[in-house]
């Protein structure tokens, strides 16, 4: 990128690089599980930051980059005070810096402290549980109707101060689609701490940054929205506290990207990539098809069928063969059934109204879903095939899927990072549109 960014726009990514500071350290690094391990031994690779925070979760090792990141806005600012446009590729550069700095020091000392004293240390359920699914396919086993009790799993919850008297449903099923077991399995060859799978997070979240950047857009927007995508809150909470949904929404992203450059088939690649990684990428499929219809031939269609297709049948099918029963409790009926009612959405609603009597018992969410997020998905296709305009459909899986997450039996915080990208590329896309109907305009005169 050599074009230079005007003023407007230059202050305009300021800001936002400025307010994504603000709003990310007051908050860095807080509530994070209580661990409290025998001894911590700082050595390898990741032994200066475990020795920088004295051995413990320091705040200030990681808030301070944060600052520093701050700082460079600011320091960039007293050259653009001037009005001078400046370098766009000096703008990317910082943009990612800022990206890393808010984001890279705490995921680098949650794996150094996990690494300085036990796996079940310094790490998320979730994770703990991906990497163990991983190990499992290394030894060719399926982790689908595996018993997790005695992998290391069960010390987590003891370490991390979970006390129930009813057992650990996570030590039963594994609830993640096949391309997170696959990507573990992979990313357990790796030698330790290297090995830990919050670090393929990282960097798919990082690669998020580029991602937006793909979308055919004005460059101001795409830098802010890249921002945006990987240092929000929610992004950076997720990559040091262990949940993985930004492998899946890095591919949602591309497949996005890919439609606003007219390639269906690398589309329709990176969707199925984003279904096999997680179930919730399954609500942008129609969204994704309908927007493709709009840009795509009957024979692109065709092969960007096909692949989609053939992509997800070679990571699940495997496993269906192996079990389909077991594929369907730990992936479908746990999360709808089985799993304890949290959150803030419906379910948790109709507890606190007396309607549902108890956080294990049975919540009606299948016939829910029926009457409420399905004819509202509907409808939203149905808007978005008339409107035939591409912002629609990242603008109706923002919707759809926040409907869906509302109605669910589960709705964890780190969901809303789903409809938080929705709106992102809505909001790209819609911008991209707007800039290309002016100049549409102005030719005309």
């Amino acid at each position: 990128m050599s074009e230079r960014l005007e003023p407007r726009a230059v202050w305009a990514l300021l800001g936002t690089l400025g307010a994504l500071v603000v709003v990310n350290v007051p908050v860095l690094g807080s509530d994070p599980w209580p661990f409290h391990p025998l001894s911590v031994r700082a050595h390898g690779i990741l032994g200066p930051i475990v020795r920088a925070a004295d051995g413990e979760w320091d705040l200030g090792t990681i808030r301070t980059p944060a600052v520093l990141a701050g700082l460079a806005v600011a320091l960039t600012a007293l050259v653009a005070v001037r009005g001078r446009t400046l370098r766009t590729d000096v703008l990317v550069a910082l943009t990612a810096a800022v990206c890393a700095l808010v984001l890279v020091p705490a995921v680098l000392l949650q794996v150094g402290l996990r690494d300085a004293s036990a796996p079940w240390y310094h790490v998320n359920d979730s994770t703990y549980q991906i990497e163990v699914a991983g190990d499992l396919l290394l030894d060719g086993k399926n982790p689908y109707g595996h018993d997790y009790d005695g992998s290391g799993l069960e010390r987590f919850y003891a370490a991390a101060g979970v006390h129930s008297e009813r057992e650990q449903v996570a030590l039963t099923h594994f609830a993640y689609f096949p391309g997170t077991a696959l990507t573990a399995a992979a990313w357990r060859l790796l030698p330790g701490p290297l090995d830990d799978y919050r670090l393929f997070v990282l960097l798919a979240t990082l690669a998020s940054f580029a991602a937006v950047l793909l979308f055919r857009a004005p460059t101001e927007w795409r830098l802010a929205v890249a921002a945006a995508v990987v240092a929000n809150p929610l992004a950076v909470r997720a990559a040091w506290f262990g949940t993985a949904d930004a492998p899946s929404l890095l591919c949602l992203l591309l497949a996005f990207a890919f439609v606003t450059r007219r390639r269906p088939t690398a589309a329709a690649a990176s969707l199925a990539a984003a279904v096999l990684l997680k179930q919730f990428a399954l609500v942008a499929v129609p969204f994704v098809a309908l927007m493709l219809v709009a840009r795509a031939t009957r024979d692109e269609l065709r092969r960007a069928a096909v692949v989609f297709g053939a992509i997800v049948a070679a990571g699940v099918l495997p496993f269906l063969v192996a079990d389909a029963g077991a594929f369907w409790h730990d992936t479908i009926s746990y999360g709808s059934g089985t799993y304890r009612i949290i959150g803030y959405g419906l379910s948790a609603i109709l507890l606190h109204a007396g309607v549902v009597n108890d956080r294990y018992g049975s919540y009606p969410f299948v016939p829910i879903a029926l009457v409420t997020w399905l004819p509202a998905t509907v409808w939203l296709l149905w808007n978005q095939h008339r409107a035939r305009a591409l912002w629609t459909g990242a603008a109706g899986f923002a919707a759809s899927i926040f409907l869906l997450l509302f109605v669910a039996r589960v709705f964890q915080n780190s969901y809303l990072i789903w409809p938080f990208v929705g709106i992102a590329a809505a909001v790209l896309l819609a911008a991209a549109e707007h800039v290309r109907d002016e100049r549409a305009a102005r030719a005309a005169l």
